[in-house]
Parts: structure tokens; sequence; C-alpha cells
């Protein structure tokens, strides 16, 4: 097995349980619209349903269409995989991420039509729209393949001479 491919498999198996297990205890524990303020006019846990994509986007739609967005998501993240070396653990973490995020809200789609959002932030300016688990791998996990692409490509530019004649 490569390094790559033994970090994905324990991004996958870290946050596809932890996403899942959440969300089954705000299921189960937190009525639906419910909250439990933890960081009083900060953080709370909620319990918020969400039929869209991303920040509430495409409410109503039907949901083959987002189940095939995923598929083809992950089918995009499946021949980017291919292309990173064996070694370069950052971006197999980062795509481990993005994929067991994937998989997490797909999941929730499949079994509840819908997905559960649970963690809310109140910036002061505006209350956040709340999100999961799942979401916050994706965002971390696209946050970090970016930082890679970035410092590699530093890296390659200094090493070849620091830019054009």
């Amino acid at each position: 097995m490569t390094p790559k491919l033994r970090t994905v498999l324990i991004a996958a198996a870290v946050v596809l349980p932890l996403d899942q297990l959440t969300k089954w205890w705000v299921a189960t524990n937190i009525p639906r619209y419910g909250r439990i303020d933890v960081i009083e006019g900060f953080f709370a846990i909620t319990h918020a349903r969400n039929t869209g994509a991303a920040f509430g986007l495409g409410q109503g739609w039907p949901m083959g269409i987002f189940i095939g967005l995923t598929v083809v998501a992950l089918v995009m993240i499946w021949r980017f995989y291919r292309q990173v070396e064996p070694g370069d653990r950052l971006s197999a973490l980062s795509l481990g991420l993005i994929v067991s995020g994937a998989l997490g809200n797909l999941v929730d789609r499949l079994w509840h039509r819908e997905v559960i959002d649970f963690l809310q932030f109140d910036l002061q300016l505006f209350v956040f729209p709340d999100f999961n688990v799942a979401d916050s791998a994706i965002v971390i996990g696209v946050a970090l393949l970016l930082l890679d692409v970035v410092t590699q490509e530093a890296e390659e530019s200094s090493a070849g001479g620091g830019g054009p004649p």
C-alpha cells in the first residue's frame, strides 16, 4: 500500500465515522430547529436540515442532481489522486478529507433525503450558515490542497531561477 493510499484511507476512517456519529447524536438529542448554546452569543450546536447545497443553495432541486454532482466530484478527485506522487501525503490527506466530506453528506442525502447541519457561529455581523463535520473536512481539504499547490509552485519557481529573464 502506498503512503498516499494509506493517508486517504486513514482520513476516511476518521472523518466519515466522526461525521455520521455527530449527525446521529444531533438527530437523537436535539429537536429539529433546537439549539444548545455552547459559547453564549458566539457558538451553538443546532439541529438544522439542508435539502440544498452549501449555504442552502439549490433548495428544492431534485435529489438526483446532488447525487450526480457528488459522483462527478468523486470521479474528478479520483483522476487527480492518480496524478499525485506516491509519497505526497499532504495532497493525499487533502483529497482524503474532501472525499470523506463528500461521502458523509452523500450518506445523509441517501438516508435522510437532506443533510444534517449543526455547527453554528454567530460572527456578530452575521450568523454563519450551519454546517457539519463533512463540510469542515471539505473546506480544510480544499485549503490544504491549495496551500500545497501554491508552495510547490513557489519551490519550483525559486529552484528554476526565480522567474522570467
